[in-house]
């Protein structure tokens, strides 16, 4: 069972001056080392890997649990809910997205020697990774996940229950990662869908963190049940508090989600630029082979086809482009 002493009222001190460490620490060390070992890998034998990748998987991604599983914010998640809240938002909503835009999987296969990168190739196309990444099943895991654990006895059991604490924290760090990768995620992955139909995805998903919020903060009972009264915190208020994490989750939801939706509309636009770039090059490419063909044609008084070739005729026969 998880001891809530009572911690007083949150602090700037309180939460910046405590340190908590568990198996999740270990596991942030250990990603942030691998990710760091790969870029200089790349480095050393002179290939290039953007900083702002770097930044963006080391700082909010990996930053970003950190600095709610290792603060003093963990040591308040079991004791307010809004504190809970905000967590529980940075873990599947925040950190997933700068981790998928880390790009790890690229990382790996562009360090990896063959036999390691045959490995994460079977793995990314597994037929277990094709179904759990697969946006609909990502979508159900990302909209059921938080309703299941508030409308039913499981959340009140993961505060009285440490590994089942820990545990929950590495199910919505994986279930953000599972629905933001196949979306904004810059590793390859099978299966990806269009742009317009991620951007319906993200649209969807919106509502749900609207009525969960607004659920939260019109019901009449606890989530929890006796957990938070249980603490006799003097100045704490459980029922206020719900009400605050309610609209935490409600507003939350929202920003994330319109950011989600620019950040889609930005790299869909980069890609057309892109395919209007190759598609202007390929063109390029077209009109100077056409202007060759007519000089040459015009040098030898010989007609080329439509389809490239040269008619077969006695004039014509044994002729050789120069």
């Amino acid at each position: 069972m998880l001891l809530a002493a009572d911690p007083g009222p949150p602090s700037v001190a309180g939460i910046l001056g405590t340190v908590h460490v568990s198996w999740l620490t270990l596991l942030l060390v250990v990603a942030a080392g691998v990710y760091l070992a790969g870029v200089l890998s790349l480095r050393r034998r002179g290939d290039a890997w953007p900083l702002a990748r770097v930044v963006l998987f080391l700082g909010p991604g990996l930053g970003s649990i950190a600095a709610v599983t290792m603060s003093g914010v963990e040591r308040y998640d079991t004791t307010l809910l809004s504190v809970h809240m905000i967590q529980h938002m940075m873990l599947s909503m925040i950190a997933p997205i700068f981790l998928a835009l880390g790009a790890p999987v690229t990382l790996a296969l562009r360090t990896l020697p063959p036999r390691g990168r045959r490995v994460v190739l079977t793995v990314v196309h597994s037929r277990a990774a094709r179904i759990l990444a697969f946006p609909l099943v990502a979508f159900g895991f990302f909209v059921v996940t938080p309703f299941v654990l508030y409308f039913t006895g499981l959340y009140e059991l993961t505060m009285r229950h440490g590994w089942v604490h820990e545990l929950t924290h590495a199910h919505f760090i994986a279930v953000g990662c599972l629905f933001f990768w196949p979306l904004i995620g810059l590793d390859p992955l099978p299966g990806r869908w269009p742009y317009p139909a991620r951007a319906l995805l993200m649209f969807l998903s919106t509502p749900f963190h609207t009525v969960l919020g607004l659920t939260i903060m019109q019901s009449k009972e606890l989530l929890g049940g006796d957990w938070y009264p249980s603490l006799g915190l003097a100045w704490a208020d459980p029922v206020h508090d719900q009400v605050v994490a309610g609209g935490i989750l409600w507003a939350g939801g929202e920003f994330v989600s319109v950011t989600m939706l620019a950040v889609l509309v930005v790299q869909w636009m980069r890609q057309s630029d892109r395919e209007a770039k190759r598609i202007d090059r390929q063109l390029d490419r077209e009109e100077r082979q056409r202007i060759e063909e007519q000089e040459w044609s015009a040098r030898t008084g010989i007609t080329i086809t439509d389809d490239g070739t040269i008619p077969e005729a006695p004039a014509t026969r044994g002729a050789a482009r120069t």
